[in-house]
């Protein structure tokens, strides 16, 4: 085997690493898309006190989902303008 053959085939085999975040839904009103509510815990670099940050991304979901649902979302190939993240699974339900 060619020293070319053999980068081909491990290039071939390699698959990318997509994120995969967990968030709340906030909003199901579209066909197929929730809007997901992402919160992460960074340091005042001053003052040393955490607070809470938070991301808004639209998500493809086949399923529908309920706001207040707790989904898990993983990166994809980007589907529309806005919406680059699809829902992998449920993590929890809403409170009834």
């Amino acid at each position: 085997m060619t020293t070319t053959q053999a980068t081909a085939d491990a290039s071939a085999t390699k698959t990318a690493v997509k994120r995969t975040l967990v968030g709340r839904v906030v909003s199901n009103k579209m066909q197929k898309t929730v809007t997901v509510l992402i919160e992460r815990r960074v340091e005042h670099p001053v003052y040393g006190k955490y607070i809470v940050r938070s991301t808004r991304c639209h998500a493809h979901a086949e399923t529908p989902y309920n706001e207040g649902d707790l989904v898990e979302i993983q990166e994809c190939r980007p589907m529309s303008r806005t919406k680059a993240w699809k829902v992998t699974r449920l993590v929890t339900p809403a409170a009834a």
